[in-house]
């Protein structure tokens, strides 16, 4: 039977909902409230910490496949009940393009096709001794260098950035100033202003590099995309301005964050360091293992209800916004037994959802795999006497971004 509760935005509703996000008592696990939800409400409301409004929370991994699943569902951040998380004026939410991930078909699948083939298995296996290289020269500057050392600012960033930035033609000499304004995008507490000087100043940047590409192309994505497009005519220039961030931004700052944890993990639990080490075999399961651990970007996966949807017995009204929790989901031990436990044997962790699910899962998830794999597998071997500087609970954690990290990584060896 379908249970029909009131609509969130309805004037009325109950006063005390709980507010999103949810706090990680435990970098390992997810949030404590994620669990009860999941047992006692699985569909339920929340308000947004930093709007105010409320929005539907998913937490079952059946329903939040559901949820990212249906197209019924819009991923549309202009609609009035989309569940932002930052703070949007009015005036600037009218003037904002459209990023892919925020596009709906049949513009969606138009753009995600003419960037498919730059992130299939064979592309990335191709850009695999690059990326060896860069890590082993970031490694090498790291140990010329000495211990005590920030693995964040040694290799966590510096890997992605470089590997982004040579695949979509931006310069990386630029890198301190647009990994700034990455930064201030992904963060839930800035002021109005704050959120929309960072993305102005990175579009504009953006804006005059995709112009130089127009006029000369190079060997990278934005110029191949910008061939295509001279036929396939799926883009206008502020299109491709808008494409060329969501690249730039998703294609660092996730990465980077899972490298920081993952090595995290693997220094605070050594038995797992020694049996990867043991066998390295095991290390393209680890990876699938502590991306569904971390989660990194849970909050992501923003939607809103188009129509009327039923979900986990709950009817979720059209126009209500929708937040479909992979890190939830990920802890569903209907799905993942122990799932509080790092099991580097769990045949079931490439269910994972931290890449999303559906028409919207992670283009650049091929790439993210082969970049933890050598970051990993690298420093394993390299420098197997690494270890945190500081104790785990001293370090800072990312509790106030979209994507889920620590702000340092203090280690010596």
């Amino acid at each position: 039977m379908t249970e029909s509760l009131q609509s969130p935005g309805t004037v009325g509703a109950e006063p005390e909902l709980p507010q999103f996000p949810m706090r990680r008592e435990c970098p390992f696990k997810e949030p404590a409230a994620y669990s009860e939800l999941r047992e006692r409400e699985p569909v339920s409301r929340a308000t947004v910490k930093v709007t105010g409004r409320p929005a539907w929370l998913v937490t079952r991994h059946a329903d939040v496949k559901q949820v990212l699943g249906d197209p019924r569902v819009s991923s549309n951040l202009k609609l009035p009940g989309y569940p932002h998380q930052f703070h949007i004026p009015p005036e600037l939410l009218a003037q904002v393009r459209l990023m892919m991930l925020s596009m709906d078909p049949p513009d969606h699948t138009a753009q995600r096709r003419m960037l498919i083939p730059e992130f299939t298995a064979r592309r990335v296996r191709e850009m695999r001794p690059r990326i060896q290289q860069i890590v082993d020269e970031r490694i090498d500057a790291m140990l010329a260098a000495g211990g005590p050392a920030d693995l964040v600012t040694a290799l966590s960033l510096p890997v992605p950035s470089l590997v982004i930035c040579e695949l979509l033609g931006v310069p990386y000499a630029d890198h301190a100033q647009f990994e700034e304004w990455s930064a201030a995008m992904m963060n839930h507490e800035l002021s109005p202003a704050e959120y929309g000087a960072a993305v102005q100043a990175l579009d504009a940047y953006l804006d005059g590099l995709v112009t130089a590409k127009e006029k000369e192309p190079g060997d990278d994505l934005i110029s191949r995309f910008l061939e295509k497009n001279r036929v396939e005519q799926v883009a206008d220039h502020l299109d491709v301005v808008t494409m060329a961030r969501l690249m730039l931004v998703g294609g660092h700052e996730t990465t980077a964050n899972m490298i920081s944890l993952g090595v995290l993990a693997l220094l605070e639990h050594p038995g797992l360091s020694e049996e990867l080490r043991a066998d390295p075999s095991l290390l393209p399961g680890a990876i699938e293992e502590l991306l569904r651990t971390f989660s990194i970007s849970d909050s992501g996966t923003a939607r809103v209800a188009l129509e009327d949807i039923e979900v986990g017995g709950v009817t979720i009204p059209a126009g209500d916004g929708v937040l479909a929790l992979n890190g939830a989901a990920n802890h569903d031990a209907s799905v993942f037994p122990d799932p509080g436990v790092i099991d580097l044997h769990r045949k079931e962790a490439r269910s994972h959802l931290a890449f999303g699910f559906g028409i919207h899962q992670c283009i650049g998830a091929n790439l993210a795999r082969v970049e933890l794999e050598v970051v990993y597998g690298t420093l394993l071997q390299r420098i197997p006497g690494l270890k945190l500087a500081v104790p785990a609970d001293q370090l800072r954690y990312k509790d106030d971004a979209m994507v889920y990290g620590v702000y340092e990584l203090p280690v010596t060896w």
